[in-house]
């Protein structure tokens, strides 16, 4: 029999999970199986899992199949009625011992428990499993799990459940084991990363876990932080943002519009002048400081100057890389009952995002030619600078290693040294 084989679909925080769910799987001594670790984000997510399902099965004809993560969580029997797969397994069910002891032995499961999915809204224990190095030369840290926000357009709360966080102590602890192995960079991960601290005694916030690891791990060479919700940013972050240096200056805002009623709509917490003042003044705190963001096009309701608001907001909050999402009505969410927009405007809009995404990466590219950058070489011929921006060597590097190299151009995506 060989190793289970796992197939990850979706966000870094599901590419953390399948480490840990590989970690487990091995101490319970499961064999052959396959296992899919789904997204739930959109209804085409959905639709990928599906059809990764049945890729794999016509691979692996005789291995039990099993299928977890957020689309499993929140759709069970969606995957229990596709003849191709045995088991199904809920996101709190997957990181724990207990069940993949029982998948080893699956005739003692028996047929009338092949959906193994409790609810997620019951789950309070911090997020579940740590590992220690998952990436090669990044290391992943998740520090919180789940969603206590509703947004009209967002399926994962169901998903994942209400927010809940790792201890402060228990974060440092394996940062520092992380350090010890050789790690040069540590991305600290979540689902509502500023929520969180808030289910902790004492309700600490993000910036206090940011500054305690700083503090109590001398040897981290960089921390860097994931998307998070500026809104929520604290005090204390902005302090860390202003003073810290090995806190690397890249934030990746969940910012999903420009217009105001239309943040409304999405039962957002912030309105439009909030996303531009706290670039602001993050920029003002860190000048070199560059900002990635979530923004949605097609949202329901969307006129056209709606739509522009959101193309200004990239120019208007300087913003680097783009992450843009067509909209699409997920199925028990607010925003699937509102008035849809037909798909080729949407399509449309989200080309035209895209575009202006491209042209202010272009212009950051440009911007660094000439400079020299300390850079975490992700092999040989590849590494990210402390903006997380791309570069491309012309010769081979050491792996693993923070180098300094003089920026001699670009290629339109990534920086040339």
């Amino acid at each position: 029999m060989s190793a289970p084989v796992f197939s990850t679909l979706g966000c870094r925080l599901n590419a953390y999970e399948t480490e840990a769910m590989r970690e487990l799987a091995a101490a319970a001594g499961l064999e052959g199986a396959v296992v899919v670790n789904t997204c739930a984000v959109t209804a085409e997510a959905v639709r990928k899992a599906k059809q990764e399902i049945r890729r794999l099965r016509r691979d692996h004809p005789d291995a039990a199949l099993i299928v977890t993560g957020c689309a499993a969580q929140v759709e069970p029997e969606t995957f229990a009625a596709m003849p191709e797969v045995t088991r199904v397994v809920g996101n709190a069910e997957k990181m724990r011992p207990e069940t993949w002891a029982a998948l080893k032995v699956p005739d003692l499961i028996g047929e009338t428990e092949r959906v193994m999915v409790d609810d997620i809204m019951s789950v309070k224990e911090t997020a579940g499993h740590l590992i220690d190095g998952f990436g090669r030369h990044r290391a992943y840290v998740q520090v919180q799990n789940g969603c206590d926000h509703r947004c009209t357009f967002c399926i994962i709360p169901f998903g994942r459940g209400n927010s809940r966080s790792v201890p402060a102590g228990v974060v440092v602890d394996q940062i520092g084991r992380l350090v010890d192995r050789g790690f040069q960079e540590v991305v600290l991960t979540g689902v509502d990363l500023t929520s969180w601290g808030a289910d902790l005694p004492g309700g600490p916030r993000l910036g206090d876990l940011v500054l305690r690891i700083l503090r109590l791990v001398p040897g981290l060479a960089r921390l860097r932080i994931s998307s998070i919700d500026s809104i929520e940013a604290d005090e204390r972050l902005m302090e860390a943002i202003a003073t810290e240096p090995r806190l690397m200056p890249h934030l990746h805002l969940s910012l999903q519009h420009g217009d105001d009623l239309i943040l409304k709509r999405m039962k957002r917490r912030h309105l439009r002048d909030d996303a531009i003042r706290f670039c602001a003044e993050a920029r003002r705190l860190r000048p070199d400081i560059v900002f990635g963001a979530d923004i949605i096009a097609g949202f329901p309701t969307e006129t056209e100057a709606m739509f522009e608001n959101s193309l200004r907001l990239v120019e208007e909050c300087g913003l680097t890389f783009l992450h843009v999402f067509p909209f699409s009505p997920r199925q028990g969410t607010p925003a699937a009952r509102m008035p849809q927009l037909r798909g080729p405007l949407i399509r449309d809009r989200a080309a035209r995002l895209r575009g202006a995404g491209e042209a202010a990466l272009a212009r950051h590219l440009a911007a660094q030619t000439g400079h020299t950058h300390r850079i975490l070489t992700e092999g040989a011929r590849i590494g990210r600078t402390e903006q997380f921006t791309e570069v491309a060597f012309a010769a081979d590097q050491p792996e693993g290693r923070i180098i300094a190299a003089a920026i001699t151009g670009h290629d339109g995506r990534m920086l040339l040294a």
